[in-house]
């Protein structure tokens, strides 16, 4: 009788390690996969960039300084992306690179009305949309994820089991800036 109680509470042990650990996986899958689609849209972003530059320096020989810093700042985000800790500083300084290049093709009314910038800036503010909200997803994700491993019982063989922590994408303090504008 006291062998089969032995073995009841073996099979119980065995299916709850079972199930944690299959809950560990999927919810580290489901942040492996949100993190892909965010760099997807990154990649985009970064293939559509040089298209609006190139088009800008065609249309203006000028302004070069803003030119070489969106250049600049997208070279270091494609660097950069593989992790949520890398990436996030450097895709804020594009965006606030890519935001001094709209800022600047505002001030130009050739460019403004020219047909390749508006759908290369559209197509860039649909990117940025969908990168917010893969952000978002894979936050959501990897907060899942963090709370069930950090929570009991999971938490008594996830870092034996080695799932460890998973980074959230945030956001730089340089995107958290109101920005400035001057009406004249």
């Amino acid at each position: 009788m006291s062998f089969w109680i032995v073995v009841g509470v073996l099979v119980v042990i065995a299916l709850w390690a079972i199930a944690v650990y299959n809950g560990l996986v999927a919810g580290r899958n489901q942040a492996q996969t949100a993190w892909s689609q965010i760099d997807v849209q990154l990649k985009r972003r970064h293939d559509l960039i040089p298209n609006l530059v190139q088009v800008v320096k065609d249309a203006m020989g000028y302004e070069q300084e803003t030119l070489t810093k969106v250049v600049q700042a997208r070279n270091a985000a494609v660097a950069a992306s593989g992790n949520p800790a890398q990436a996030g500083p450097a895709e804020a300084l594009l965006t606030q690179a890519t935001r001094g290049l709209f800022a600047l093709v505002e001030s130009y009314p050739q460019l403004k009305a020219n047909d390749n910038v508006k759908q290369l800036q559209e197509e860039l503010t649909t990117t940025e949309n969908k990168i917010a909200f893969s952000r978002q997803f894979y936050n959501d994700s990897v907060n899942a994820y963090n709370n069930r491993r950090q929570s009991f019982p999971a938490v008594l063989a996830a870092a034996s089991l080695g799932f460890g922590p998973i980074e959230l994408f945030s956001m730089p303090d340089t995107e958290r800036e109101v920005p400035k504008v001057a009406l004249r």
